[in-house]
């Protein structure tokens, strides 16, 4: 069976599934030009406001598919270098996409799987959720950014611990150390990140663009190239439809109704 994205749209939330259900969704090529593709068309589709990542049957994402790593090694080198520049331009896609991308996660989340829900927004995950940064254990080194992801979000002791090891850690101590946002009940990780899609829904859209690009740049430059992004920002957003909205109705004691 091939390896897919399915889609479908809930609310103003597009729901985004990997479905290989043969290899615990083991990621593929297909799945992420598909991934590129679907946040391409989200982008320039007003009616999402949001995005959810998340996985079919009970399982977030076990990672790279290791028969077709094997088979790589008899390829030349060039091969996979170019299956991990297309899961790169996924991650890329993910962390520039304008509004927010919420991971939710079931079961298993491993490999590039991690990799894939660290490079989202936020993380909303199955208190039975098991996640491993599982390269080391079969004698591989990260890709997907886990190293980058992780080296900004922890202490570099407790980081590489979790990339050197290759031990499996729960949602509760990934929620202690910070890396996930909510922690659900078993089989209630996609209705719950989708009912904290629907409260990003409801902010101003260029608002939350601005935050994220923000954010997106503040461990990377000085202070005072910060400021002045902070300031170009305010001013865009002041002078936007949305906030003089979001103003009238907050003097106005009533839910504000963003475009």
């Amino acid at each position: 069976m091939t390896a897919t994205l399915k889609s479908h749209s809930h609310g103003g939330t597009l729901v985004l599934t990997i479905h290989n259900p043969e290899q615990r969704n083991a990621l593929a090529p297909e799945i992420y030009v598909a991934g590129i593709e679907a946040l391409i068309a989200a982008e320039r589709n007003a009616e999402v406001r949001s995005v959810v990542l998340t996985g079919d049957g009970g399982t977030f994402c076990a990672g790279g598919n290791l028969q077709r790593l094997l088979a790589n090694r008899q390829q030349p080198p060039e091969v996979q270098a170019d299956s991990i520049e297309a899961l790169h331009g996924w991650i890329e896609a993910i962390r520039s996409f304008p509004k927010p991308v919420i991971a939710a996660v079931e079961g298993a989340c491993a490999g590039a799987g991690f990799s894939l829900a660290l490079a989202c927004d936020l993380l909303v995950a199955a208190r039975d959720a098991v996640f491993v940064m599982a390269y080391v254990n079969v004698g591989l080194s990260p890709d997907g950014g886990a190293t980058w992801s992780l080296l900004r979000q922890l202490p570099r002791a407790t980081a590489l611990q979790l990339l050197m090891l290759g031990e499996r850690a729960g949602a509760e101590r990934l929620h202690q150390l910070g890396l996930v946002t909510a922690v659900s009940a078993p089989g209630a990780a996609l209705t719950d990140a989708l009912a904290l899609a629907e409260r990003l829904n409801a902010k101003a859209p260029n608002a939350l663009a601005s935050i994220k690009a923000l954010a997106n740049d503040a461990l990377t430059q000085s202070l005072p190239a910060q400021l002045r992004d902070e300031r170009d920002h305010f001013v865009r957003n002041l002078h936007h439809p949305n906030a003089g909205e979001g103003i009238r109705a907050f003097l106005d004691k009533r839910a504000a109704q963003y475009r």
